[in-house]
């Protein structure tokens, strides 16, 4: 029954997010030549989800806690499809944006629900493998998402928005299909921003700015020291990001998230120096690749220190609230890596992040973790 409900959730997660990111490719054309937007207008279409799903996490995590898992993540993947019928309709520029602010509170009830459910379904000495690994369920959608719906667009808008329908209920199928997991204990008060997910949230958050600044200019970096294809130093921190969590993701369970959180901040601080003095693109490359291996892991062991600090029945409402300081980071460190890199040059940018995943590293090192874990649940 486990490993049904666990199909059903991962499955679920994929599909909905292969629904979310089919429209990212397709919605700047669409925009511009429907309605002649500015560059203004598409980058607040694209990224008007990010708004709502910072908000709405702990909200959706604190609706999983009191009236279910499967309840809220099956209307997280509605809310998706739904959102994909909207983009039929002619509701101008404001509906969009509108619409895509109503699909981000989908994305948050989807993910934060699944996350909680996962929790819950894990061996207790399982919890930080099973984490990472919904997280790879996640950016496997994001990748699958962006690829069909870009291949999708030449058969027009229509066949795109078709799919995104499609795959919503696909996944709302799918974590239909898992089991119902047992009522949930009613949680207690504490609000919505808990106090366990505070300190390892904000190291999430600064460990966000090493990766806003590879995702945005690593590119350029290298352009700027005539190296090109930097585009491969993307695809092989994407390639080992996963790799790890598939492969060593019991490392956070095995040897504790403290430990884990002082080595990953330390692997990607060293893959953001190396980048920022590569002179050539192998060792740029090598740079992601070390990087990767260390940013992977650095979720699920901060997510296992919440979790560790948290009662069982707030921990939907906490992991929300953790994981919508990732939300938080990329919002800030998006503009200001922007900055850094117009005043102090592209290798500055890597410099900061690696400072960043450092300060992230004694953050981390400042949360208590209990003297007694939780007994292990069958």
């Amino acid at each position: 029954m486990r490993r049904r409900a666990l199909i059903g959730v991962f499955g679920g997660l994929f599909t909905g997010y292969v629904s979310l990111a089919a429209a990212i490719p397709v919605l700047p054309g669409f925009v511009t030549e429907r309605y002649g937007a500015t560059g203004f207008t598409v980058g607040l279409v694209v990224m008007a989800t990010a708004l709502t799903a910072l908000l709405v996490r702990p909200v959706a995590g604190h609706l999983a806690d009191r009236y279910g898992h499967r309840r809220v993540m099956q209307l997280g993947a509605l809310v998706v499809a739904v959102g994909g019928a909207l983009y039929f309709a002619p509701i101008g520029v404001a509906g969009l944006v509108a619409n895509r602010l109503l699909l981000g509170v989908g994305e948050a009830a989807l993910f934060t629900a699944g996350a909680v459910w996962t929790v819950s379904l894990a061996p207790h000495n399982r919890r930080g493998q099973l984490i990472g690994l919904y997280g790879v369920s996640m950016w496997g959608g994001i990748a699958a998402g962006t690829f069909l719906g870009a291949t999708l667009s030449s058969y027009g808008y229509a066949t795109v928005w078709a799919f995104s329908i499609a795959l919503g209920l696909a996944g709302l199928a799918l974590v239909s299909s898992a089991p119902a997991p047992g009522k949930p204990e009613r949680a207690g008060g504490g609000g919505l921003l808990l106090r366990p997910a505070l300190l390892p949230g904000t190291a999430l958050a600064l460990a966000a700015a090493g990766y806003a600044g590879l995702a945005a200019f690593v590119v350029l970096h290298l352009q700027a020291r005539g190296i090109q294809s930097g585009v491969a130093v993307l695809s092989g921190f994407s390639l080992v990001y996963a790799g790890t969590r598939l492969f060593i993701g019991h490392l956070p369970d095995r040897v504790g998230p403290r430990r884990m959180v002082l080595w990953c901040g330390i692997g990607e601080a060293a893959g953001l120096v190396i980048i920022a003095v590569a002179p050539n693109l192998p060792l740029a490359v090598l740079g992601g690749v070390v990087m990767g291996v260390g940013f992977s892991l650095l979720h699920p062991s901060l997510a296992l220190m919440v979790m560790n600090r948290t009662d069982q029945a707030k921990q939907g409402a906490a992991l929300g609230a953790y994981t919508s300081f990732w939300d938080l980071g990329l919002a800030v460190w998006g503009p200001l890596i922007g900055v850094v890199a117009g005043g102090l040059g592209y290798p500055a940018v890597f410099l900061v992040g690696a400072g960043c995943a450092v300060a992230a590293v004694g953050v981390g090192l400042c949360v208590r973790q209990p003297a007694t874990l939780p007994a292990a649940t069958s």
